[in-house]
């Protein structure tokens, strides 16, 4: 998942903890999360409702992990039998890790790392995703623009799942016109939520 701005961390670049996948071929697989990058992956708790209401909508998926950080939702997305999943991480170090962590997995041919700009990718043209997982950086104001660009392009096929996460005092995320919200919860000062693209 994406930096966190309001936390400090040592200058290291080595793997500090981990990450560990809940379910699927992977179930109880850890994947490393580096000091450096300040990443804030997506709580286990929140990982294990998600993956519930995406139940039947993650086996075949075409995934996009928008700002991947430590890849914990594309990972678990793989593991429970994604078709493909595309990791984008502005991150160089984190990026590099997202592929040595294919690697170890075995997941290379179903998978890419693209370390660029999250908006800059979405501005390309490219083939449409079945599930797309937002989790920017909080407090940098990223969702909302992800979102508009997700609404008014190609990227998200029609009737596309959204995860949304962002910190409990955005609220539930004002979603495009044309949009509807499926699911939202908060836990601690997390809030998070799923949504369709209707049309």
């Amino acid at each position: 998942m994406p930096a966190v701005t309001n936390r400090k961390t040592g200058p290291r670049t080595g793997p500090s903890h981990s990450v560990r996948i809940i379910g699927g071929a992977w179930r109880g697989r850890r994947i490393p999360v580096l000091a450096h990058a300040e990443l804030r992956p997506t709580a286990d708790r929140i990982r294990e409702t998600l993956f519930n209401w995406l139940r039947a909508d993650v086996a075949g998926a075409r995934c996009l992990d928008l700002f991947a950080g430590s890849g914990a939702l594309g990972f678990e997305a793989l593991s429970r039998g994604a078709r493909e999943a595309v990791f984008v991480e502005r991150s160089a170090p984190a990026a590099a890790n997202l592929r040595t962590q294919l690697e170890r997995l075995g997941a290379t041919d179903r998978a890419q790392v693209q370390c660029r700009d999250a908006e800059g990718y979405l501005r390309e043209p490219g083939a449409a995703f079945d599930l797309v997982f937002l989790d920017p950086p909080f407090g940098a104001g990223a969702l909302a623009g992800a979102l508009a660009q997700l609404a008014g392009g190609d990227r998200l096929a029609r009737g596309g799942l959204v995860y949304l996460e962002a910190e409990r005092s955005a609220g539930v995320p004002a979603l495009p016109p044309g949009w509807s919200l499926l699911r939202s919860k908060f836990a601690g000062e997390v809030g998070y939520h799923l949504a369709r693209r209707e049309r």
